[in-house]
């Protein structure tokens, strides 16, 4: 039986099995540490994963064993994780969504190490409240050139009236997403991710590519705008993600990215005194600053 992790009055109905099962070996991180962790980040991470279409990533034996991505029911699904018809294909197999930390708790006792939400919540499934620009360097590419490119990307989003966040993806890069009014449709966020990623590799093709070819990914950065789809996802932030080191999805401040955090500075293990009450959300505002976009 799981120990029931309390923060702030954060509670759990769900019961682990076998909450001593290791899901990261290397750094001996279990399956009730893994739940310790996100009743820590659940007051941030909740926004970002309530009732939205979720696809998700399970490794069942932890991050060593077979792995497998899951968007529809499994035999025996906790009760906690809901399933939802897809409004535009309400005969297809249904998509699955939680709706309180009870939901997350669900989650990791499936061995869900990856979360990955649609950029919309149920309310408003056809108007997307978010745009999201992955930053996916060669394995040649420097940190400050990443950072250069978020900044970038920041600027180009400022030019159109909107606000936007960075996070580390628990990868290589970075994550820069735009708070957004949803009033736009799917094909007119992917259009505006689209014209951003394409501009800044015509404007520096020797840096940045805009088309997901691995032969030429070498010496680049790929600005990944395809994540703006309708059905497509990106990793939630606070997100583990199934990788050795436990790095986590961690959103950050701006001013952070000149100081020493590098892509997978963020873990299970160090995650604490981040999220402990005394720290600041960097993402606290990331509703409020909500502006339409200009289609």
């Amino acid at each position: 039986m799981a120990k029931t992790p309390t923060h702030d009055g954060i509670k759990t109905s769900v019961e682990l099995t076998h909450p001593e099962r290791v899901y990261w070996p290397d750094d001996e991180i279990t399956k009730q540490d893994l739940l310790e962790y996100y009743a820590l980040a659940w007051e941030r991470m909740s926004p970002f994963v309530i009732n939205r279409p979720l696809a998700l990533l399970r490794c069942p034996d932890g991050i060593d064993g077979p792995r497998f991505f899951q968007k529809h029911a499994w035999k025996g699904i906790n009760h906690n994780i809901t399933e939802i018809a897809d409004p535009e294909d309400k005969d297809a197999a249904k998509l699955l969504k939680i709706e309180s930390f009870d939901g997350l708790a669900a989650l990791v006792q499936s061995a869900a190490l990856e979360i990955h939400p649609w950029g919309t919540a149920i309310e408003h499934w056809e108007k997307p409240d978010m745009i999201i620009m992955d930053l996916d360097p060669g394995e040649d590419i420097a940190w400050r050139k990443v950072v250069t490119a978020a900044k970038e990307i920041r600027e180009r989003f400022a030019a159109q009236g909107l606000t936007s966040f960075v996070k580390t993806s628990g990868g290589k890069g970075l994550h820069v997403v735009a708070s957004v009014k949803p009033q736009a449709t799917w094909p007119d966020i992917k259009d505006a991710a689209e014209a951003i990623a394409h501009a800044m590799s015509a404007d520096s093709p020797q840096t940045y590519l805009s088309v997901a070819s691995k032969a030429k990914r070498a010496g680049h950065i790929f600005i990944d705008y395809l994540r703006n789809g309708r059905g497509n996802t990106a990793v939630a932030p606070y997100s583990t993600r199934a990788r050795k080191g436990t790095a986590v999805s961690m959103p950050v401040n701006w001013e952070e990215l000149d100081g020493t955090i590098g892509p997978a500075s963020f873990t299970v293990k160090n995650a604490a005194s981040r999220l402990g009450q005394s720290s600041t959300d960097p993402w606290a505002d990331f509703f409020k600053t909500a502006a339409p976009l200009k289609v």
